[in-house]
């Protein structure tokens, strides 16, 4: 019985620490033996309820608390009050933009606003985006080290879910040396056909990444560079307001000065390609998500 009440205790400690709990934090706050609490977090973390992050080793719920969660509870994106940064870039550019977190080893939507065109994309709090195919979870992915990549990314199948998708380890790594280079990500076509993504980290006061900003329009009103440079510049403008807000006092990149990407992405076509400085592949929204009048599919 003790045991179950120890776990209990941890998935309630686990539960609002929205970045995780080291093994000593953990053994500190619930005061459980260190050998104990091993033992404990081994099994939830077997079977899915615990999660621990290989790239700051924290642990966190894993997807089966979260699983069970979401069947109790009916989540509505306008419950959770946007961040006025968020607010102001999707008031800016009419197109629905959201924040992204790195929580355990998943890239997971935790705030939103919406855009106001009839036909938008459809995300929604706590949903999951592909690290290796959303520009969200490579922004996120961006500045972390190369072994801690290959963890997070290697763990499982990189699902092609367009002819785009990169999918194996070296080209999400390559990929990312770009998002480095220009300071954002671009998704066109590689996680959904026919939307358009731009997103960008959000650092705090020691320079690590918190948190992505991602704007996501359908492909067809981001045609014009001029667009695409102005989302690009909107996304920035919002990581740059949230990244002051953590106490992030580092240089910012101008988005006009921006290196040159791949020969593929110059070669594509002009409707699909990145215009607002020439990059790796772009990102588009999430796949599997409903279309509807209002919402099409949810970027990532």
């Amino acid at each position: 019985m003790q045991v179950v009440i120890r776990a209990l205790n941890v998935l309630r400690a686990l539960a609002p620490k929205t970045r995780g709990a080291t093994l000593q934090e953990l053994h500190e706050e619930l005061d459980i033996p260190v050998g104990s609490l091993h033992r404990v977090l081994a099994t939830l973390t077997e079977q899915d309820f615990v999660t621990r992050s290989p790239a700051n080793r924290r642990f966190f719920l894993g997807q089966e608390a979260r699983r069970l969660a979401d069947q109790n509870t009916d989540r509505s994106a306008l419950l959770f009050a946007p961040h006025p940064a968020i607010s102001a870039a999707a008031e800016a550019s009419g197109e629905t933009v959201f924040l992204t977190e790195l929580i355990g080893d998943r890239a997971v939507c935790v705030a939103l606003s919406e855009g106001r065109h009839p036909l938008r994309l459809f995300v929604r709090i706590g949903q999951e985006m592909p690290l290796h195919a959303a520009a969200s979870g490579r922004s996120l992915l961006s500045h972390l080290p190369e072994r801690a990549v290959q963890d997070l990314v290697g763990q499982r199948p990189l699902t092609a879910f367009t002819a785009d998708t990169p999918t194996t380890v070296e080209a999400v790594l390559e990929h990312l040396a770009l998002v480095r280079a220009r300071g954002y990500d671009v998704c066109d076509d590689e996680l959904d056909r026919g939307v358009w993504a731009v997103a960008a980290p959000v650092f705090t006061s020691t320079g690590t990444t918190a948190a992505s900003v991602t704007l996501a329009a359908a492909g067809g009103r981001m045609r014009d560079p001029l667009v695409r440079a102005t989302a690009v510049q909107t996304v920035l403008t919002a990581a740059r307001a949230l990244s002051e807000g953590l106490g992030f006092t580092g240089e910012w990149r101008d988005a006009a000065a921006e290196p040159a990407g791949p020969p593929a992405a110059a070669d594509r076509d002009p409707a699909q390609a990145d215009g607002a400085g020439g990059g790796p592949p772009e990102e588009p929204a999430p796949t599997g998500t409903r279309t509807t009048r209002t919402a099409t599919r949810s970027p990532r």
